[in-house]
């Protein structure tokens, strides 16, 4: 049996992770799904980076986990590097699912295309609160492009503003990914649009890891609401000694 954390990207909360966490509990393993700060309900989506991390770190420690197996998807590859650098004894493997891996001293948006970042600083600029949205027309066509039209809608609406600090936050590591000691995993999507495909997750942001696993399989950036028993298959081939 081991333990594993799943955490969620932009958008999202630990709540939509529940149903890949169910099939891994049902092999017998305990699984965690928290939300992290700037997510959770009430929170100011002035928040940045740090304070991801920090809340993270801090479910970490106040629910006692070790020896844990580490999932971050997407923007949750951000946090989940942080939170690996501060308490790198209670992890036993980085799990990435077409998440960014940053160095020290980058931040998300240095890792995606220009197009996305003049829509997101234009979409933040007329937030009072500095937040983003995606737009529906993107989440479509990249983010969920595996899914029905009527199931892509319902999971959008799901969807809360994410701070956008923590897209521009640089982390400060005092090892990159590569130097960590941490065993390492990437799961790769291959119809995973949500970068394009000149600028895709594997191998461009997968080898910052040094050595790491891959598991690749068929899916958008979104399997864990189009095709989530998939996803736990993927997480526990990933998370395997």
């Amino acid at each position: 049996m081991a333990t594993y954390v799943l955490v969620h990207g932009a958008w999202h909360t630990g709540e939509l992770f529940e149903a890949v966490a169910a099939p891994i509990r049902a092999a017998g393993h305990v699984v965690h799904c928290p939300t992290l700060a700037g997510n959770r309900a009430g929170d100011p989506r002035t928040l940045g980076l740090d304070a991801a991390i920090a809340s993270l770190v801090g479910y970490l420690e106040d629910n006692d986990l070790n020896d844990i197996v580490l999932v971050g998807h997407s923007y949750g590859g951000m946090v989940i590097t942080g939170a690996a650098d501060r308490v790198p004894g209670r992890i036993r493997r980085l799990v990435y699912w077409n998440a960014f891996v940053p160095n020290d001293g980058e931040c998300l948006n240095d890792m995606v295309p220009p197009l996305y970042v003049g829509l997101f600083d234009a979409v933040s600029s007329a937030s009072p609160d500095n937040s983003v949205m995606l737009p529906y027309p993107i989440w479509r066509e990249a983010f969920m492009n595996d899914g029905s039209g009527e199931d892509a809608e319902a999971a959008f609406n799901k969807l809360n503003p994410h701070p956008y600090a923590t897209f521009t936050d640089k982390i400060r590591l005092t090892k990159s990914p590569a130097e960590m000691e941490i065993a390492k995993s990437y799961i790769n999507c291959t119809e995973d649009t949500a970068l394009p495909q000149s600028l895709g997750w594997h191998p461009r942001l997968s080898e910052k890891l040094g050595l790491f696993r891959l598991v690749q399989i068929p899916g958008s950036h979104e399997l864990c609401f189009t095709d989530p028993d998939a996803l736990a298959a993927a997480i526990l081939k990933a998370g395997r000694d």
